[in-house]
């Protein structure tokens, strides 16, 4: 009788060792998290995401900027997302992005350029978020680059930053920009704005153009262009709009 008991039981402990098993795999996974390599010699640009991040704000700069690192004789760029969390962060469009740093939590490697793309609530709750809004305000102190994309712009001002600078942001959100900030000054009809350490774009597809902007004054027109050909960009800057305030 005691065999066949056990025969009954055996299942079910199996399944118990197999849950214990897939358990124990779970937490070697999350304690060998892999960090990006960063060259210490290269800038080093963080991309701050959250969910709802639109895809386009985001992987248009970071493309340009991580094909910096195929280009010889030039201090090219470390690239990395930074979040408030290491689980996966979704975009508007549904892409899961694992972040690689948690800036609540992490000892963050010195930022030089942070980029803010837009994301679904960069104009109501996200503003809301005090312990977003002060890192940006904390990674403004040391950074050559402040940078943002469409409504990116938004958490910027809140912080505070634009205070004293133009800044543009995605055509159809001027107003509500405006509306907002109303000691701004705030520009229309450009795709970008450069004032300072400032670059603001419109955002969208000409995303790609401020990001080619940043890196036609870091390494001059000759590496801006053959980035750009790498993606396919016709880039003259002469040919987009856009304010340089000097």
């Amino acid at each position: 009788m005691k065999l066949k008991y056990l025969l009954i039981l055996l299942p079910f402990i199996l399944v118990s060792c197999n849950q214990k098993k897939a358990k124990k795999e779970t937490t070697v996974v999350k304690e060998t998290r892999q960090l990006p390599k960063l060259e210490p010699s290269n800038y080093n640009v963080a991309f701050l995401i959250m969910n709802g991040t639109f895809n386009t704000e985001f992987t248009a700069p970071f493309d340009i900027f991580q094909h910096t690192k195929f280009r010889e004789g030039i201090k090219a760029m470390n690239t990395f997302t930074v979040a408030n969390t290491l689980e996966p962060i979704t975009t508007f469009e549904g892409v899961s992005i694992l972040p690689d740093f948690d800036y609540t939590k992490d000892d963050l490697p010195k930022i030089d350029i942070l980029v803010v793309p837009s994301a679904e609530h960069s104009m109501d709750s996200d503003l809301k978020d005090e312990v977003m809004i002060n890192f940006i305000k904390q990674i403004d102190k040391s950074a050559l680059y402040m940078t943002s994309h469409c409504d990116g712009a938004f958490p910027l001002a809140k912080a505070g930053i634009l205070d004293s600078v133009a800044s543009t942001t995605f055509p159809s959100d001027i107003e509500n920009y405006k509306a907002m900030f109303p000691k701004i000054d705030i520009k229309d009809n450009v795709l970008f704005v450069h004032d300072g350490k400032y670059i603001t774009s419109a955002g969208g597809a000409k995303s790609f153009e401020a990001a080619l902007y940043l890196c036609e004054i870091l390494y001059e027109k000759d590496i801006a262009k053959s980035l750009a050909k790498g993606l396919v960009i016709d880039w003259k800057l002469e040919d987009v709009p856009h304010i340089t305030v000097q």
